[in-house]
């Protein structure tokens, strides 16, 4: 990256009020120190216990989302480039912005697309069941958690999740999600 566009890349950064942003390979030795980094950043902001639990977990929700997908579709066979996450933590007036996005294959945007608007639907009260719902599951075979993620960072957002997919080619969508705390 030539100087002129690295320093178009940190303006950016900075007008965007971006704490943190990271894009490529996510290993769990990259989430874990980004994590620290996250956490020492907040700690030093001198916000509320809770609020730095509440973006220190989606962040580390979301990188692991990003994660696990990537290896998910190593393990069929259908890899994706290693390089397709990003995840960034803002600040904005008086909240916390973490949002990621990551490639995701044609086939799986219609039951992602689905589960994510009826999570926008629904109350602190409708989040708590569909948490404890899903809490009683039993895990799907291959399945890397038990479902349970989206609906917690949606308990914990301030605002309904905001997400995008965008179709890159006939195989792939981008991913975007945002979560207000």
């Amino acid at each position: 990256m030539k100087g002129n566009e690295l320093f178009n890349l940190q303006e950016l950064l900075s007008r965007q009020k971006l704490l943190i942003c990271f894009s490529g390979p996510f290993s769990h030795s990259v989430i874990e120190e980004l994590g620290k980094a996250v956490r020492n950043h907040l700690e030093n902001e001198r916000i509320e216990k809770s609020a730095i639990m509440d973006v220190f977990s989606v962040y580390v929700e979301q990188a692991q989302n990003v994660r696990n997908y990537t290896a998910s579709r190593e393990t069929l066979g259908r890899p994706i480039p290693a390089n397709s996450g990003i995840v960034v933590i803002g600040k904005e007036d008086d909240h916390y912005v973490v949002s990621s996005g990551n490639l995701v294959e044609a086939d799986d945007v219609p039951g992602l697309s689905a589960m994510l608007e009826r999570l926008r639907g629904l109350d602190k009260a409708g989040l708590k069941a569909a948490y404890k719902e899903q809490s009683r599951k039993p895990r799907e075979a291959g399945a890397s958690g038990a479902g349970l993620g989206l609906i917690d960072m949606a308990r914990k957002a301030t605002q309904p999740l905001d997400y995008s997919l965008r179709a890159v080619d006939d195989a792939y969508y981008f991913f975007s999600l945002e979560v207000q705390l």
